[in-house]
């Protein structure tokens, strides 16, 4: 028979992943504490009980989506520290487009929903999640572009990465989710391994092209 600690980390468990598939669906404001609870088959006081508010929930719903995420896809891509940086690149680009693809995935569902209806719940802990991956992507972009390369043109690059990897796999999530009735466009990626082959290689390009302007030199303006 199992315990009562144990029946209240299953209960907080179920509400919890409840709550990342209704923020995911509805974002905050349009979620109700009801129907996470009703998927979560638990009584509506759990939520005051476990998380004390709705904002709380929320926090805590996006935080899980996100290590959930981490754990399908371990942001190294199971290439090793030691390999050289190119391949430790291409591991990081290939596991950040996997984790944007798989439906499974909640986090940037969530983002997406707070992005169109802000509640600024979610700034802290994005951060406080996102800063140590985002340290480990600048330290690399560094080793790739050189000693010489300024802050602004890791910046850049890294604006340039992150937008290719992000952006059209994203849209394409939102198309499929489209409701039944609603004309859906041809998927611009109907093959997620060979778009992340082409991403690859075409930001290693663009990486090495930058390389070769700034040990030429060239204004950083």
């Amino acid at each position: 028979m199992r315990d009562s600690k144990d029946l209240q980390a299953d209960t907080r468990e179920r509400v919890l992943h409840s709550a990342v598939d209704v923020f995911a669906e509805k974002g905050f404001r349009d979620a109700t504490i009801h129907e996470i609870c009703e998927g979560a088959g638990a009584n509506i006081a759990a939520v005051n009980y476990y998380f004390r508010s709705k904002e709380n929930l929320y926090t805590e719903a996006w935080r899980k989506a996100f290590h959930d995420s981490l754990e399908a896809h371990p942001p190294d891509g199971g290439v090793p520290e030691n390999a050289p940086a190119e391949e430790r690149l291409r591991g990081r680009l290939a596991a950040l487009i996997r984790r944007v693809s798989d439906e499974e995935v909640k986090e940037f569902l969530i983002v997406h929903k707070e992005m169109a209806n802000p509640t600024g719940l979610l700034q802290r802990v994005v951060h406080e999640c996102l800063e140590p991956l985002q340290k480990q992507m600048v330290a690399l972009m560094r080793e790739l572009l050189g000693p010489a390369a300024s802050d602004r043109q890791v910046r850049f690059c890294m604006m340039s990465l992150m937008s290719q990897c992000m952006e059209p796999v994203m849209r394409e999530r939102m198309h499929r989710s489209l409701p039944g009735g609603v004309p859906h466009p041809p998927p611009l990626i109907d093959d997620i391994e060979a778009f992340i082959d082409h991403v690859v290689t075409f930001c290693l390009g663009g990486i090495r092209a930058v390389r070769e302007e700034i040990e030429k030199g060239g204004a950083d303006e």
